[in-house]
């Protein structure tokens, strides 16, 4: 099965200092639809550099990254943001909700902001799903001051499903949480492979991490599959 991504000797330099350092250090990965990679290691170890790639918000300076064939190493940023629109979700640690809309008004903005203009009902159609798929239609009207900080995170991974993503890619999103609502995020996310999205999580949380499908560990910006971790319930099946 051809995978849906493919990174191949990705290098990240960080330059602009009195000596260079790099972030990612010939970096191979391939990830298929349905998916569920989480990707540990200690701060500072290149996480977030990997998922800013993977994003396409950052450059490798050295190696391909081929998406669904197509080699995308280096597009121009028009191109880039296209792609961000059209394929990839993103959740945070912080849920950037503004205050003043709705939790169904948050999670609309996206389609707004990524699929032009859609007529009122279908936009509204999208966004109860996006926010039924995440166990939270209920709370649609409320605004984010009158949400927990889990129901404020589930209600940007609806934002992040609204435009049904093939890649989620999720940056610490249960470090701002107590355990027991972490673990409620996690079911969220988790439950996106079921409909062929691959999830992409970092996380400090080795519970979480062993939840997921495979585990990779990146020290050094050396990233490699750690041996023996437990296939999770968001594996790819």
């Amino acid at each position: 099965m051809t995978a849906l991504i493919q990174l191949s000797g990705i290098t990240k330099v960080l330059k602009g200092q009195q000596q260079p350092r790099t972030i990612l250090d010939g970096v191979n990965l391939d990830v298929h639809a349905g998916e569920s990679i989480a990707i540990v290691g200690r701060s500072g170890s290149g996480k977030s550099t990997l998922l800013s790639v993977l994003g396409l918000f950052d450059r490798p300076d050295h190696g391909s990254y081929t998406l669904s064939g197509d080699d995308i190493s280096r597009l121009p940023e028009r191109r880039a943001a296209k792609l961000r629109s059209s394929h990839f979700g993103f959740v945070f640690q912080r849920f950037f909700l503004l205050k003043h809309l709705t939790a169904a008004q948050n999670v609309a903005m996206a389609l707004v902001n990524g699929q032009g203009w859609l007529p009122r009902r279908q936009r509204r159609a999208k966004v109860m799903a996006a926010l039924d798929e995440v166990g939270i239609a209920h709370l649609a009207k409320n605004r984010p001051t009158r949400m927990s900080g889990g129901e404020q995170q589930r209600v940007a991974i609806a934002r992040a499903l609204v435009r049904q993503p093939r890649i989620l890619l999720a940056d610490e999103p249960t470090g701002a949480l107590d355990t027991e609502t972490g673990t409620l995020v996690i079911d969220a996310l988790s439950a996106v492979t079921d409909r062929g999205c691959a999830l992409i999580l970092v996380t400090h949380d080795r519970d979480h991490a062993a939840r997921m499908g495979r585990v990779m560990h990146l020290d050094a910006g050396v990233l490699t599959e750690q041996a023996g971790a437990p296939a999770g319930q968001g594996g790819r099946r």
